[in-house]
């Protein structure tokens, strides 16, 4: 007799079942969000080191116009709305917005090495398949980020 349902085991506790990455990846981004959330953005004080409390910064700006612009912020009373120079300043900050994650995660990733973490450890936490593509990964980075901040090779 076929088992029912019922007698399946869980998604993802079957070990006859192969993983869907893209799910696990998706799990894992929400888990990891809501880690450093708790862990040091927890307070009104931890927020506040976040973002320098005077400025927006390039990533927020962008994050904000894109926020506006697809409804997931709404404009305040006597706000203007969101005209073609605000989206043409927010592709203006993109390029420093990339190279600012590149160095982030350049020196995250020096760190991790650092700390004892593998090229897998590493490949893991990027979703990447092998440690080969982790290190790949991180030599285009630090080539990347050498060139900008030395100035074009």
């Amino acid at each position: 007799m076929p088992p029912t349902p019922e007698q399946h085991p869980a998604p993802g506790s079957d070990p006859f079942t192969p993983p869907r990455p893209e799910q696990a990846r998706a799990q894992r981004v929400h888990a990891s969000l809501f880690r450093i959330a708790e862990r040091h953005a927890a307070t009104d004080e931890q927020r506040r080191r976040q973002v320098h409390p005077a400025v927006l910064g390039p990533h927020e700006a962008v994050r904000l116009v894109s926020f506006l612009l697809s409804g997931a912020a709404q404009h305040e009373d006597g706000e203007p709305e969101v005209d073609r120079a605000d989206i043409t300043a927010a592709l203006s900050l993109v390029p420093l917005v990339r190279g600012e994650m590149d160095e982030l995660e350049t020196g995250l990733l020096q760190m991790a090495r650092g700390r004892g973490m593998t090229w897998q450890d590493i490949a893991f936490g990027l979703g990447l398949g092998t440690p080969q593509a982790a290190r790949q990964r991180y030599e285009r980075l630090a080539d990347r980020t050498a060139t900008t901040e030395e100035g074009p090779k």
